[in-house]
């Protein structure tokens, strides 16, 4: 049987690592490790991740979750790597469902993307579920997650994983590293699959890293975007471009008027200058003056919809 590994990268997650750490002690078939990277914590993050029998690696300097994963990562021994964040769950049938996975496909495939239910951390209430479209990720992995955000739910074969160059610790993509991570993952050629059955649960909190950095979650999914518009533009030109041209109104909720004017170039540059996915009149405007058509939006909306960026 191929061996498996947990890894979580923590800071500050005392309150939430017992939860984790006991689903996963829980599981019918055990991990093969279990290791957590503690990124400088102001708590007892560590202490209680060996309480539970997870190996720590320590860091001395804060350096974000992507160079935590990417430590993980290099210091495991296991075949398959799991990355689960510190705040969200596991289901009782995740090792079981990707170990029946593994022996199927595992000889075929590098990433096994997982379905989980998107789970309200203070009612219980389910508010919905991954589900990726299979036959899409298949057939062309890169268009897909350029199409589809795909969150750090997922199994990934190590030795691929670290050869692809692992998460990119730019801090500037900091808000969307998963992001980041499965398109680079795709660009090497790695072939994805996915998994509908429910395994993990994802917790959505009042305060959390990307609520709580609206902006700085759209302008890190800009220079995503740019990237990828550098090395494949000319392949997924209009696919690339409609993601921009929702970037660019993510920019202009948060007046980033600088980085608006550097989406809509690179969107230019693709041949996809005008807004096809918003309304009507929105969309005939930006072919009169595509930075004007969203600077107006925004400000009509502050006017006339105060309530709609209260927050």
């Amino acid at each position: 049987m191929s061996s498996l590994a947990l890894c979580i990268p923590a800071y500050n997650a005392a309150a939430f690592l017992p939860r984790l750490l006991s689903s996963a002690q829980q599981q019918a078939i055990p991990f093969n490790e279990i290791w957590v990277y503690d990124d400088c914590s102001t708590d007892d993050t560590a202490a209680i991740a060996k309480q539970f029998g997870a190996t720590v690696i320590s860091g001395e300097v804060n350096r974000g979750c992507s160079f935590g994963k990417n430590t993980l990562a290099a210091s495991v021994k296991s075949d398959w790597i799991h990355f689960h964040d510190a705040d969200d769950d596991l289901l009782p049938n995740f090792t079981t469902s990707v170990h029946q996975w593994i022996e199927r496909n595992g000889s075929q495939k590098d990433i096994l993307l997982l379905n989980y239910n998107y789970v309200d951390a203070y009612s219980g209430e389910i508010l919905g579920a991954g589900n990726y479209d299979a036959l899409a990720l298949r057939n062309d992995p890169l268009k897909y997650a350029i199409m589809r955000k795909i969150v750090n739910f997922g199994v990934y074969r190590r030795d691929k994983f670290l050869n692809a160059g692992g998460f990119n610790t730019d801090t500037r993509v900091l808000y969307n590293e998963d992001n980041a991570m499965h398109q680079r993952m795709a660009k090497a050629g790695l072939y994805f699959d996915y998994l509908p059955d429910i395994t993990c649960i994802n917790y959505r909190y009042k305060v959390s890293m990307s609520s709580a950095n609206y902006l700085k979650c759209a302008i890190s999914n800009y220079y995503v975007l740019e990237d990828t518009a550098l090395t494949h533009g000319a392949i997924y030109p209009k696919e690339i471009a409609d993601k921009l041209w929702e970037c660019v109104a993510a920019l202009g909720v948060g007046e980033a008027y600088d980085y608006m004017e550097k989406a809509l170039a690179i969107c230019k540059k693709l041949g996809y200058p005008y807004s096809s996915n918003g309304g009507r009149v929105f969309n005939a405007l930006t072919h009169l003056h595509p930075f004007g058509a969203v600077w107006l939006r925004e400000k009509l909306i502050r006017l006339f919809k105060p309530h709609l960026r209260s927050n």
